[in-house]
């Protein structure tokens, strides 16, 4: 995949390279900055295949760059034509910079209209390019790119909105793996992980409380529409590297399947810079009026409270929060952030609704009052599902922090859960993160689907149930370890007289040595 291309890993170290020598070293303003050129490529080519798919069917479509826009500041009208990359990519530089500036990026800021997230998010956001000529030779990797993305495309790829989707995740990667932000990103195949397990389905609504770049509404994304191909034509369906089912989505992604997924999708951060690269990563990956919004869920100005289906989170896990500006929702006795989105996780929730939530090792296992009350929340009030231990690694080379999923619903009622001891994710767990052959993913989707009370009982395997019972016992620890029985291996040593005489005869060789030496020396 992708992610094992070296030629693109190539590029996008050189673009990294040219912005750091380009004079902004600033690495959150390099990946802004490099996100509008890439979002700018992308709108392109969006809307000519737009463009094309209308004409061949012969359906009503009116382009983004269909008719005037008015330049801010200037009482200029412009064709929006020329405002397209692929048309303004030939002007000379100087003329292109000043193009870019004052014409290209003022459209692309009111894209959706005054009223839309997007709209709203871009007001302060601004176009840095000191020089024209870094502009050029951004625009020529940024070209380079897509043509090395075209060969990396399967047949049918590119209308799953995924392939230039991936570079912007390789962005995103390159800059949490080198160290280049604090940002905290969650593996992709974990993502995908974490979609399998809880199902979602055309027609929910699915949430994120601290979404970043919006990794986990994608992954619930491609895994509907992924689903939608496997109960139409389940033949057209391929393994990706991870383990996991993929397949195009042309056939799928009908204009009414559109129009539902636009409504589908909703997370909240709260930093700025990580809500408009969420918009526009969702937005180039085919959700034209993406719901992300700057807000704090644990604060009091949040009440979208027993409205979702679905949640999947990585949220914050160390940090506290002023006690005061705790949402009155949250009735935890803490003010430990790992703990309160437990909890705002579970009252985002509807009845019925399910979420899947990566927790640090604390959470499952911390003997403090907040920690046991998080714990007893998710077991009394809900049906807590599943406990999936986490090698630490994982996360690496960012974080090198112990965590598990843990997936519950909202109302149920849990008698047992069902522990996985995950060992190996398909990547080494040191700071490299290889791709390796030993995976527990599919092995997990596969035994989680299929789990029993009555047959999981074995705890000297990597998984198996616990009642509840015993689970409340423990005060509501959660740790794998807990439960887990250990096999020992009986080491059988030779007898001390044994290892005693083998030891004289081993002083016997080295004094004969000693000896022929001596005497050679003479």
């Amino acid at each position: 995949m992708l992610q094992n291309n070296a030629q693109l890993k190539s590029l996008i170290d050189k673009l990294w390279q040219n912005f750091w020598e380009g004079g902004i070293a600033n690495p959150l303003t390099a990946i802004e900055q490099i996100t509008y050129l890439i979002f700018m490529k992308r709108l392109d080519e969006l809307e000519a295949k737009r463009e094309r798919d209308a004409e061949w069917t012969g359906e009503k479509y009116i382009s983004r760059f269909k008719g005037k826009f008015k330049v801010p500041g200037s009482g200029e009208s412009i064709d929006k034509n020329e405002l397209r990359w692929s048309v303004f990519k030939h002007k000379p530089a100087d003329e292109m910079l000043m193009h870019v500036q004052m014409k290209v990026f003022p459209f692309l800021k009111d894209l959706n209209g005054e009223t839309s997230p997007f709209t709203k998010h871009m007001a302060n956001a601004v176009f840095i390019m000191p020089k024209a000529a870094l502009l050029v030779s951004a625009i020529k990797i940024v070209e380079d790119i897509f043509k090395e993305i075209e060969k990396d495309a399967t047949e049918g790829g590119q209308a799953f909105q995924d392939i230039q989707g991936d570079v912007y995740e390789m962005l995103l990667s390159e800059i949490a793996t080198s160290g280049k932000n604090g940002q905290f990103r969650t593996p992709r195949h974990i993502i995908k992980l974490m979609a399998e397990l809880v199902a979602p389905q055309l027609g929910q609504h699915i949430a994120d409380p601290a979404c970043g770049t919006g990794g986990f509404l994608l992954g619930a994304y491609q895994y509907i529409l992924t689903d939608l191909v496997r109960k139409k034509d389940s033949a057209r369906l391929q393994k990706d590297e991870d383990g996991f089912e993929r397949a195009a989505i042309s056939a799928v992604l009908t204009q009414k399947v559109k129009n539902i997924l636009d409504q589908s999708f909703t997370g909240y951060d709260i930093d700025t810079t990580m809500v408009r690269l969420g918009l526009m990563n969702m937005m180039m990956h085919g959700i034209d009026e993406p719901k992300i919004d700057y807000k704090d869920t644990l604060s009091k100005s949040y009440n979208e409270d027993s409205r979702f289906d679905i949640v999947m989170a990585n949220p914050p896990f160390t940090g506290n929060i002023d006690k005061g500006d705790i949402n009155e929702g949250l009735k935890l006795p803490t003010t430990k952030t790992e703990l309160l989105f437990v909890e705002r996780i579970f009252n985002m929730l509807k009845m019925g609704g399910t979420a899947a939530v990566i927790v640090p090792s604390g959470v499952i296992q911390n003997s403090g009052k907040a920690f046991e009350a998080a714990r007893k929340l998710i077991i009394e009030k809900a049906e807590l599902k599943a406990v999936i231990a986490v090698p630490s690694g994982v996360f690496k080379p960012y974080a090198g922090v112990s965590t598990a999923i843990l997936i519950f619903t909202k109302g149920g009622e849990t008698t047992n859960v069902w522990f996985y001891n995950m060992q190996a994710d398909g990547y080494t767990l040191d700071d490299k993160r290889n791709k390796i052959a030993e995976s527990d993913l599919p092995d997990i989707v596969q035994r989680y689907k299929v789990r029993d009370a009555k047959k999981d009982t074995n705890r000297k395997l990597k998984y198996f149930m616990v009642p509840k019972k015993e689970i409340v016992e423990n005060k509501y620890d959660l740790n794998l370890s807990t439960y887990k029985e250990e096999v020992y291996e009986e080491v059988v040593y030779e007898k001390p007289n044994k290892i005693l005489k083998k030891l004289s005869d081993i002083e016997q060789s080295i004094n004969n040595g000693i000896n022929e030496l001596t005497q050679l020396t003479k």
